[in-house]
């Protein structure tokens, strides 16, 4: 039985499934539903009724000269790409191997023994690696959108509970929290948000231009 208890939310799975979710919260959702079979199984399902949505639209007819421009654009072949699938390696799915070219993690020190590798950073957010030894944590901060965490490696809790590998944070504007990692292995999580983060302290405040968090 998985041990995974913390899932994503239903309105996200959906948004993913259908492909409008921004690229941030989607290699978050893709590295969790690669650890989680009950988010699997739901993410199939709504795969087949978007499907079935699709095959159920009404027909529309069109130009010959669109078809024909259509038809001919199928005959192009595309250049060939190189597989990009990665798999799995130590504490990191296929989809953040993927993010990370294949290769580890580059870390940077965000000070009090914390460390990021930054993968993504866009107009619609950004996603990164944390690294948070035993004992330690994340500065206190808020919200001024959603943040995903997931946990792949060691363990955290916060005000809002316990999260373990697999495990899926969904934070928003509503909630203060100071992540601390569990002692044992160094807790390593996939975190991505859609705004930059509320710090409460003055020192994160500053850096936090420089680490783009």
């Amino acid at each position: 039985m998985s041990q995974i208890k913390h899932h994503i939310t239903d309105p996200m799975l959906v948004a993913y499934a259908a492909g409008s979710l921004e690229h941030p919260f989607a290699l978050v959702v893709a590295a969790h539903v690669s650890l989680c079979e009950e988010c699997r199984v739901q993410l199939g399902a709504h795969e087949a009724v978007g499907g079935a949505l699709l095959d159920g639209q009404a027909v529309h007819a069109v130009s010959v000269s669109m078809k024909d421009a259509l038809l001919a654009q199928l005959d192009v072949v595309p250049a060939a790409e190189p597989d990009q699938t990665c798999e799995r390696s130590g504490a990191y799915p296929g989809p953040v191997m993927k993010a990370l070219k294949g290769k580890p993690p580059r870390w940077k020190s965000v000070g009090g023994g914390v460390r990021q590798t930054l993968l993504h950073v866009d107009d619609d957010g950004s996603v990164r690696l944390l690294y948070i030894p035993a004992g330690k944590a994340v500065p206190d901060h808020g919200h001024n959108g959603i943040e995903l965490t997931l946990v792949l490696q060691g363990a955290f809790s916060d005000e809002a509970g316990r999260y373990g590998v697999g495990d899926l944070e969904v934070a928003d504007d509503t909630l203060e929290h100071t992540p601390i990692a569990e002692q044992g292995a160094p807790c390593i999580c996939l975190a991505a948000t859609d705004a930059p983060l509320r710090f409460n302290r003055l020192i994160p405040r500053l850096l936090q231009p420089l680490l783009r968090i």
